[in-house]
């Protein structure tokens, strides 16, 4: 399975250690080294003008402490160590920096061990931090044990700040993949139901037939053993997607029978009603599809015309192609939008993208979506035809 079909719960766990990707980690560091060369290298220069060879060491320390930054997201603790006792040494070459000034690195390492190490290892970190306190208190009085302690305590709470938004965001994540799955859940245990109603069926008249026509009893018996064919594939689906207890309170609700791609056409009459230009290309047969990937295609299509309805901005054409070949389907839309799927309407349309990933991911296909460099939006969905069937 590729790594990016992951589910959002897989790269923390609970107290665990929170992954931080590349790009994360190069913003970091280059926020983070803006800052320290910002206020620190300035009040290091300001403080040093009257002492040349103090200034020259001082200011290798404070690039010591810039370069260290770019290990944060991999090894915290040690570069927060490392910037702790690099930004001492600041403090003890030039006294008038203060000791909070000098200590700006390992207070931003400190923010970084609290948002994405386990909660103890940080509260440690936090108490080492407070250990300096008293030559806070001995160098500025009150006031400078205040103002360090205080900075400390924030950079630790910021931390914690943004460890619960990331915790919320990837509870948001779960739970619309645990709903999406449930859905799936429903629509396949009536796939599987209809095809089970309809081999039963076909066994009758086999048994009916088997003496006197036996060609004809035949055909029922391969009929049956194509049609249990295909509902081995849809259970071992839905066995992969009923992840969670479904709630009974919708079990005798009425839905709508059969979403497939036969019905696309309808679905683009839907959206044309709302003033939408919609253009539907089909490529290649899909019609023997297997019910699961039938399904999942048109409800990918479905899912990614509404993002645009609701959240591509100034959009009046979307575009659907479906192009079967090569033992997969290819789905593609895309919308003419001023603007990507992101900003206010992240949420939303974040949630969108998850469901039909993982619709795509439970039938063994992948799904990749982004904004198109003319503008609009493109969502591209692979879906291939043998691991479902």
């Amino acid at each position: 399975m590729d790594r990016s079909s992951r589910q959002p719960d897989d790269a923390l766990g609970g107290e665990g250690r929170d992954v931080v990707s590349p790009r994360a980690a190069r913003a970091l560091w280059w926020g983070s080294a803006g800052l320290v060369l910002a206020v620190l290298g300035t009040s290091v220069l300001v403080a040093g003008a009257e002492h040349r060879q103090r200034l020259a060491v001082a200011v290798a320390l404070v690039l010591a402490q810039t370069c260290a930054l770019r290990w944060q997201a991999r090894a915290p603790v040690t570069v927060l160590a490392a910037n702790a006792a690099t930004g001492f040494a600041v403090w003890a070459l030039l006294p008038a920096v203060t000791l909070t000034g000098a200590m700006l690195a390992a207070q931003v390492g400190l923010c970084v061990v609290s948002a994405i190490r386990p909660r103890r290892e940080s509260a440690r970190a936090l108490a080492a931090m407070c250990l300096p306190a008293p030559l806070a208190f001995g160098a500025g009085g009150g006031s400078g044990l205040t103002v360090y302690v205080l900075a400390v305590v924030l950079a630790w709470t910021g931390g914690q700040w943004r460890r619960a938004q990331q915790a919320r965001t990837r509870a948001e994540l779960r739970r619309a993949v645990m709903e999406e799955r449930a859905r799936i859940a429903r629509e396949v245990h009536d796939v599987v139901a209809h095809s089970l109603s309809v081999m039963v069926i076909q066994a009758g008249a086999a048994d009916d037939v088997f003496t006197q026509r036996p060609e004809q009893a035949r055909q029922a018996l391969q009929a049956i053993e194509t049609g249990a064919r295909s509902a081995l594939g849809e259970l071992r689906l839905l066995l992969r997607a009923f992840r969670l207890e479904l709630d009974d309170d919708g079990a005798g609700e009425q839905r709508e029978p059969g979403p497939s791609l036969a019905r696309l056409d309808e679905l683009a009459d839907t959206v044309r009603a709302t003033g939408m230009t919609v253009n539907v290309h089909r490529e290649g047969a899909t019609d023997g599809l297997p019910a699961a990937v039938d399904l999942a295609a048109y409800r990918i299509v479905q899912e990614a015309v509404t993002n645009t309805l609701r959240h591509a901005a100034g959009a009046d054409e979307v575009s659907v192609c479906v192009t079967a070949e090569g033992g997969r389907v290819k789905i593609t839309v895309a919308d003419n939008g001023l603007t990507s799927h992101s900003s206010s309407a992240a949420v939303g349309a974040g949630r969108g993208l998850v469901g039909m990933k993982e619709r795509a991911r439970l039938v063994g296909g992948s799904l990749h979506a982004g904004p198109l460099p003319g503008g609009g939006f493109e969502v591209v969905a692979r879906l291939p035809v043998e691991r479902a069937s």
